[in-house]
């Protein structure tokens, strides 16, 4: 066998290889949706036997939250979180106390999420005694047409406290972006890697 042919040989394998791959990308996130998209009423997720008024206080500071993130108000965003609250990104950054939340979102509303809104679906509520919870949920900013609860790419917790003024704050926020082919590919593989709700 020639080199020519050889080349043209290799060529044509990796064009097939490159096919395949692409076809086998293709069907994993084509089948990637999520089957627990959560609800889009905060409220829905307050535990039966939990202190109503509280839960409803919880939803109120997420409300609060995503209308200061539309509005792009830092300031009132901030509001949101205890003084020694903690943030990190689905990219990985790391923010340390209101004023760092703060400001970093100061520059994030007048760049990269400038003119952006807040999507949201909540799946869980749980209280730690009286003056602590966790809220789980999906999320994502859009502009435009608001994504569906299947197309939230992000996973992001919650720990909010009764602050001494008796107002439920954030004290740490943990956004999670959600690898769809990567889990899709975990789950065929792994079937018992699946979260319950998923299987």
């Amino acid at each position: 066998m020639n080199t020519k042919t050889l080349k043209r040989a290799a060529l044509v394998t990796a064009a097939l290889l490159a096919l395949g791959a692409g076809g086998a990308y293709l069907y994993l996130d084509t089948t990637s949706d999520v089957r627990r998209a959560g609800t889009e009423t905060c409220a829905d997720v307050i535990p039966e036997g939990a202190n109503r008024a509280d839960g409803e206080a919880i939803c109120a500071t997420i409300d609060a939250l995503t209308t200061a993130w539309a509005r792009g108000d830092a300031d009132a965003y901030g509001r949101q979180f205890t003084e020694n609250a903690t943030y990190t990104t689905y990219v990985g950054s790391h923010y340390e106390g209101r004023s760092d939340i703060t400001e970093g979102h100061r520059a994030l509303f007048k760049d990269f999420v400038k003119g952006t809104e807040l999507a949201a679906t909540f799946l869980d509520l749980r209280f730690l005694g009286t003056d602590a919870a966790i809220l789980t949920g999906r999320g994502d900013d859009y502009t435009g047409t608001k994504p569906g609860p299947t197309e939230l790419s992000k996973v992001q917790t919650y720990t909010l406290v009764r602050d001494p003024d008796g107002a439920w704050r954030i004290a740490a926020f943990h956004n999670t972006q959600r690898r769809n082919v990567m889990e899709r590919f975990s789950f065929l593989f792994s079937p018992a890697t699946a979260p319950k709700a998923e299987r």
